[in-house]
Parts: structure tokens; sequence; C-alpha cells
């Protein structure tokens, strides 16, 4: 009888434990799903580079684009851990690559092009100021590297010029103001 009681609770156990295990399996899945998520390697990412491991956020924010996430919330983020880890080519690379597929997106030229800059990469970089400046003329920190660059790289004194007035007729009263005014043609009141 022992016997019989053992043989048909054995299936019924059987059973039981493969939903379970079912159930488990289905459980570390969306577990790991939910940890894939964009959001969760973007706040892992932040939490790294806070840490000062830029490495390790470097390739949580990577994993955050691929797996979906605004390019816009991860890509500064990204682009500063480069910057700090002194990766300055590859911060130009990767926002070369979402440039050619957001080109209107003038935040992300700017910061390309002070990028081409900080890497003796002067041509490339007054292409992108000249854009941003083109499509956002009041984009004043974009007519302010502009005008050094046209002053300190090209010596063209007449567009350093006029780049350091339109800069000063945006921000009059900006972190560039002084510097500005000292490298005008001739003085403004």
């Amino acid at each position: 009888m022992r016997s019989q009681c053992i043989a048909l609770l054995l299936p019924a156990l059987a059973l039981g434990c493969g939903t379970s295990r079912a159930t488990k399996i289905q459980q570390v899945e969306q577990t790991v799903r939910d940890e894939q998520a964009p959001e969760k390697l973007l706040a892992r990412g932040k939490m790294f580079a806070s840490l000062g491991d830029h490495t390790r956020a470097e390739q949580y924010f990577t994993s955050a684009l691929e797996g979906g996430a605004r390019t816009e919330d991860v890509l500064p983020h990204l682009m500063r851990s480069y910057v700090v880890s002194a990766r300055f080519r590859s911060a130009v690379d990767v926002g070369e690559r979402y440039l050619a597929k957001s080109p209107e997106d003038v935040s992300l030229r700017f910061l390309v092009a002070t990028m081409h800059s900080a890497i003796g990469q002067h041509d490339r970089a007054r292409a992108h100021l000249v854009r941003v400046v083109r499509d956002s003329p009041n984009h004043s920190d974009a007519h302010y590297a502009l005008a050094v660059l046209m002053r300190d790289v090209e010596q063209d004194w007449v567009q350093a010029d006029y780049h350091f007035r339109e800069y000063l007729k945006l921000n009059p009263a900006g972190s560039h103001a002084a510097e500005a005014r000292d490298s005008l043609l001739k003085n403004v009141p």
C-alpha cells in the first residue's frame, strides 16, 4: 500500500516540481529582461560614472543605447565618460555616428565640434561650428568657439571679430564676455 501511494505521488510531485521549475525559469527570465531595461542600464552607467569607473559606465551607456534608450538621454553621459577618460577620439567617433542618424541635433553637433577642436581636427571643428551657427544663429557658445578657432588657429581676425560680436550680442554678460571684448578689432562701449 505504501509503495502504491509513493508511486501515485511521484508523478504528482514531479509535475509540481516541473511547474515550479518552469515558473522559476520564467521569473528569472523576467528579472533578466527587467535588468536589461534601457532606463536601468542608464541609471547603472550614471552610478558607475559617479564612482569614477568610467570604463564600466561606458559599457552600461552603450548597452542602454543598444537597448533602445533615447540618444539625447544617454549620449551626453557616454561622451562625458570618454572625455574624463581622455578618450577624445572615441567621443568624436560615437558623436559622429549619432550625428549621421540625427544631423539636426544642434547640441550634439556643438559637442562633436568641441571634441574635434580638442584633438586638433580644426577643419572638422570649423565645419560643425559653421553649421551650428547656421542652423541655430542664437547659439552664443558656438559663436564664441568659432571666434576662438578663427582667431587662434586660422588667424582670420575679421571672422573672429564677427563671431565675438555675435557672442556679445547674444550673451553680453556671459562667462566669455571679457575675453570677447578684449579680442574685438575695435573696442565697444
